[in-house]
């Protein structure tokens, strides 16, 4: 097969692998779309301590079934499937089985998507309907991110309803945060975003404003609940400073690690900080659901790009901000 392979900070090659065999209860995927995720340009970049090189990335897929490991049901022999690629350990909680210390992730501790072929155990993988679009079934995953944060940043409000909330960043992870955000039915959803046609974005998928500031954004009064979907030590900090007594700061972004707080005002202003990794089995069954009847999405979508301009796609990507929001690759 052909792969993708990352062989450590910026340096990239499609490379002849020899075809993987299905496992017991695993099934062979032709993926037909997996999307490049912010994470896999943080792994590229090295700054990721959990993707250890070479290691063919991408965990944001969906293709068709091509073969079957011993075990698995024949109906998924050529079926077209989106696959959730969290896979829960020993060690897993009910409700928070991405949370287990023993989790694993495709792309990440297992060969992912940019292959013209990879191994995804059959309990993964969700059935699409005939003529679904693959790159809209690859969204799931970063959806379900959006719809988990959401679930969680709304529990974690005290004080009244939830009427005001901001999210920090407008890439694919803080647009994915604000469609979960309004389908839930809060009456303002602000967004903070430097780059232009992100902003108009953010606008057309349900954010009743959007800043290109921290100025602007302050002058609507403070928040119940604010996302940071970048995870710098500024927008951390800005998180904290822009909520009300009571509120609620959900840090989703992993840009950078250490960032020092202040603890007293966030003692005193009666504060709760979430942190929000991953998402859970039902989290993914509704992303997948809002992306299939068309209540969320990212609006026209890039074609699908082929494995080998995966090396040059990604240092475009890793340079800085882009204004194209989800790049997908598959091989021939």
């Amino acid at each position: 097969m052909r792969a993708l392979v990352w062989h450590g900070p910026e340096t990239m090659s499609v490379d002849e692998l020899p075809d993987p065999e299905p496992a017991p209860g695993e099934v062979l995927l032709a993926p037909a779309a997996t999307g490049i995720c912010g994470s896999d340009l943080e792994g590229y970049l090295g700054t990721q301590a959990n993707r250890t090189p070479p290691l063919v990335m991408g965990h944001e897929l969906a293709g068709r079934v091509v073969a079957l490991g011993d075990g698995v049901d024949p109906a998924w022999r050529d079926r077209d499937v989106a696959v959730n690629p969290l896979v829960a350990g020993a060690d897993a909680l009910p409700g928070i089985e991405q949370l287990g210390a023993q989790r694993e992730l495709i792309g990440v501790h297992r060969p992912g998507g940019f292959a013209t072929l990879v191994r995804v155990p059959a309990e993964r993988l969700r059935r699409l309907p005939d003529g679904a679009d693959p790159r809209l079934a690859a969204l799931a995953e970063p959806l379900a991110n959006g719809v988990h944060a959401a679930r969680i940043g709304r529990a974690g409000v005290e004080g009244g309803p939830t009427r005001r909330v901001v999210v920090i960043g407008a890439g694919t992870i803080g647009l994915m945060v604000l469609q979960a955000v309004a389908l839930g039915g809060v009456d303002r959803v602000a967004v903070l975003e430097p780059h232009d046609a992100r902003r108009a974005v953010a606008a057309q998928l349900g954010a009743t404003a959007a800043f290109a500031a921290e100025e602007a954004l302050r002058e609507g009064g403070e928040a119940d609940l604010v996302f940071d979907a970048v995870g710098l030590e500024t927008t951390r900090r800005l998180a904290l400073a822009l909520l009300r007594p009571g509120g609620c700061a959900v840090m989703v972004g992993l840009a950078r690690d250490a960032t020092p707080v202040d603890f007293h005002p966030l003692v005193r202003r009666g504060l709760t900080v979430r942190g929000s990794y991953a998402y859970t089995d039902a989290d993914y069954e509704t992303a997948l659901a809002w992306l299939l009847d068309g209540r969320a999405g990212l609006g026209e979508l890039e074609p699908v790009q082929p494995l080998d301009a995966g090396p040059e796609l990604f240092a475009e990507l890793a340079a800085g901000p882009s204004p194209r929001l989800k790049v997908f690759l598959a091989g021939a």
